[in-house]
């Protein structure tokens, strides 16, 4: 792991002290799994983000074969 400093208002630290007590953990516990689900939220949102864009970037094509007749040569007779 890293050390790292963060900056707290009093409101925030009081409320995280209050929750790690009420849940029996340490407040950088706490702290490592917001961070971690922070983390996860913004991953996924990236990666509709670019499946969205990545959408149809390819239905204009006019260079490439016809997939359904390529397909059909893969099927077993």
């Amino acid at each position: 792991m890293v050390r790292t400093q963060i900056y707290l208002t009093e409101r925030q630290r009081d409320q995280l002290a209050a929750i790690a007590e009420a849940c029996g953990k340490k407040q950088s516990e706490l702290i490592r799994k917001a961070v971690d689900q922070l983390i996860d939220q913004a991953g996924s949102s990236r990666r509709d983000t670019v499946l969205r864009e990545a959408a149809g970037i390819w239905k204009n094509r006019e260079d490439l074969p016809d997939f359904k007749t390529v397909r059909r040569g893969w099927d077993r007779n």
